[in-house]
């Protein structure tokens, strides 16, 4: 197998809107230096009673949203892995179509990613905020998603690997069902 190292980026906001200013900072720097495509983020809203929400994401095409046209990546993931009942625009993230069923391999391959203390400081780390923003990018970008982060009270990042081609087969395997 072989694995692509990525950095997963997490930022924990006051509100929503601090979060997607930094989102669109991220999604700014990625097309200025031709990485539009080599990136997935989400923003996240923690509501009443606990509930997590993704209000926005930007998913790499050549990953698992233009295989399986959902567009669903690893930031999308890696949300679900950490809070599993997460909701996404109006309905609940978590389906029984092929769709649920991508979501799912996608949450297993970034849960496998990283180790069970990372996933845990970075589900801790989202839980002290109104919102959240997570970045999954190229890991030789981290210090510049960082920087770009700027209104994040709090920032974290973690190594998370993957293995692409395994997560394309897994999405095209759940498309096909």
């Amino acid at each position: 197998m072989a694995y692509d190292t990525f950095i997963a980026c997490v930022g924990v906001y006051r509100n929503v809107e601090a979060a997607e200013a930094d989102y669109d900072l991220v999604k700014d720097l990625h097309r200025k230096v031709g990485l539009i495509d080599a990136y997935d983020a989400a923003v996240i809203e923690r509501r009443a009673g606990g509930k997590t929400k993704i209000v926005k994401k930007h998913e790499t095409p050549t990953r698992v949203g233009g295989v399986f046209g959902g567009g669903v990546g690893l930031a999308t993931g890696l949300v679900v892995a950490l809070f599993p009942f997460a909701a996404i625009g109006g309905g609940l993230l978590a389906a029984t179509t092929a769709g649920g069923a991508v979501l799912g391999s996608l949450a297993g391959h970034a849960a496998a990613g990283m180790s069970r203390s990372d996933l845990k400081e970075l589900g801790e780390h989202l839980d002290e905020g109104e919102a959240g923003l997570v970045v999954i990018a190229v890991s030789d970008m981290a210090s510049k998603v960082e920087r770009e982060m700027k209104r994040a009270e709090k920032l974290q990042a973690k190594q998370l690997k993957a293995d692409t081609a395994e997560i394309e087969q897994d999405a095209k395997s759940a498309g096909a069902q």
